[in-house]
């Protein structure tokens, strides 16, 4: 055999070796756990034979506690690009299989590298997370790792879609590059995140709490807020980034994708010009309304158990991506909280930084009363979602379906916030208050004197409603464009964003605003 076939020989032989990583034993036992592999799972994310992987034959360089004699090729996470759905993508995926996928100073150097590359080509990057922390064994280099890719998942905010896989455990200080990325999808089981783990929980404050209870999926996608999605498993959260990636554009300097649209424009939907409830303290489901006026009712919702008040996602209008933001009104009345308002503002300032448009259904009777709210910055939290509106250069299509009141009608994309083309539906009540508040500051004194209290606020209340709850008053001022049919939103919102799609705006020159945090 010549020489040269050798080489070749040798160099098949490292590459299956490379391939398997921590060895078989550490691969049975990932699947054992109900886990697979970084290489499956990157198998299973991307178009079929698009991979390219980069740094197979990279090894740690530690010699610290013996770690000399014993080193994997590759160190623990595999690293490349490749398509889905015909789109460049970047990837890494720790490797459980090699040294419990704990990040090394050489495994940072190799995330780093495809994220730098993702930036230059303008291409999203998408992070697996399996890992034990930090390889102890390294010390402050392994710090040192965690702290440079932070910092390039801040340069690359906002420039080009981030989105974090949480598919095994995700503990200290590596918590925050996902935190700083655009999307986290977790899966039910054995993912987990958390600054600390339940051992430091028990010696510095005595609780005892699971792993599961203190930072499983479903803690983080209804209690903390921090997941956007709970997959049931590996399959279905790589199956929703796949869905995710279809919807946003490859960077900040492309429109959003444009995909083939066979449900007509001005399909008439007669259901929604009856689903507002006669009485106005009754609900209905926005889900109804957001489902009608979609493309084929195609609508991947974010944050779907956190926050319910409100309502984000992503849709499509005559084939185009948009953001909606929507009340629910079937939870909580559809108030706004602090909790609502932080998910509806990360979702607005995602959407503008990567010109999706946006369209805000509302129906708002206003923020959450109480010193619960107030003590935890209800007023801080509900001017950000002020701020991300305002602040908005994208296309901007608001319709008022019902309620829509005092400082709540102003944060939900109103017309002085740069809103376009601002509708309303004939059943629109935008005003200062409800009507029975209204009256209660205006005819308090009044109502002691009459000689039947109760039947004159009945009638003051009645007279207000009359006058200020619809959407007339609005329109005779133009803050309200055009009050439409319900049944033809769906036609209006598609005309309302085809005429938007040379908008141009821009905000002032700055380094960057001050955010209320």
């Amino acid at each position: 055999m010549s020489d040269q076939l050798e080489k070749v020989k040798e160099l098949i032989a490292l590459r299956a070796e490379a391939r398997l990583g921590g060895g078989e034993k550490a691969i049975q036992k990932q699947h054992d756990k109900g886990k697979y592999t970084a290489r499956e799972r990157i198998a299973q994310l991307l178009d079929d034979g698009s991979f390219e992987e980069l740094d197979m034959f990279v090894k740690h360089r530690c010699t610290n506690f013996g770690q000399e004699k014993k080193s994997f090729l590759g160190d623990g996470v595999v690293t490349g690009y490749g398509t889905i759905e015909g789109r460049l993508v970047y990837v890494f995926a720790q490797d459980f299989t090699v040294f419990g996928g704990s990040l090394s100073e050489t495994m940072a150097l190799k995330i780093c590298k495809v994220m730098d590359m993702a930036m230059k080509m303008g291409a999203p990057i998408i992070g697996i997370n399996d890992s034990g922390g930090a390889r102890i064994q390294e010390g402050i280099n392994a710090l040192a790792g965690y702290a440079e890719i932070f910092q390039r998942n801040i340069m690359a905010s906002g420039v080009i879609p981030q989105i974090s896989g949480i598919f095994g455990p995700c503990a200290g200080g590596a918590v925050y590059s996902p935190a700083l990325t655009d999307f986290i999808v977790m899966t039910q089981g054995p993912s987990y995140m958390f600054l600390t783990g339940p051992k430091v929980v028990k010696t510095v404050t005595g609780e005892d709490v699971t792993q599961e209870d203190l930072g499983g999926a479903s803690v983080h996608s209804t209690k903390s807020g921090v997941a956007h999605f709970a997959a049931e498993n590996g399959e279905e959260g790589l199956a929703i980034i796949r869905k995710l990636i279809s919807f946003i554009p490859q960077n900040n300097l492309e429109e959003v994708p444009l995909v083939e649209c066979n449900d007509p424009i001005d399909r008439l939907e007669d259901s929604l010009n009856e689903i507002i409830p006669d009485s106005p303290n009754k609900p209905y489901d926005m889900y109804e309304v957001i489902g009608a006026i979609i493309d084929n009712g195609e609508f991947l919702e974010l944050q779907r158990d956190y926050a319910k008040n409100i309502i984000i996602g992503f849709a499509r209008f005559n084939g185009q991506s948009v953001g909606v933001v929507a009340n629910q009104p079937k939870y909580l009345a559809g108030v706004l909280d602090s909790n609502a308002s932080r998910k509806a503002a990360r979702f607005v300032r995602f959407c503008d930084a990567f010109n999706i448009p946006l369209v805000t259904l509302v129906d708002v009777p206003g923020f959450l009363p109480g010193t619960g709210q107030e003590y935890n910055g209800v007023i801080l939290h509900g001017a950000k979602l002020l701020y991300a509106y305002g602040e908005a250069t994208v296309p901007k299509v608001t319709v008022t379906l019902r309620k829509s009141y005092g400082g709540s009608h102003i944060v939900m994309s109103c017309k002085q916030l740069r809103g376009d083309m601002n509708y309303a539906w004939p059943t629109a009540e935008i005003a200062v208050m409800g009507g029975a508040g209204a009256v209660e500051v205006l005819y308090a004194k009044e109502a002691k004197d009459a000689p039947d209290p109760a039947q004159f606020m009945a009638e003051k209340e009645a007279e207000y409603t009359k006058l200020f709850a619809n959407p007339y008053n609005a329109a005779k001022y133009g803050y309200i464009d055009d009050v439409i049919e319900p049944r033809n939103t769906r036609f209006r919102i598609i005309r309302a964003l085809q005429q938007l799609q040379t908008k141009k705006l821009t905000n002032p020159a700055k380094k960057h605003g001050n955010i209320p945090l």
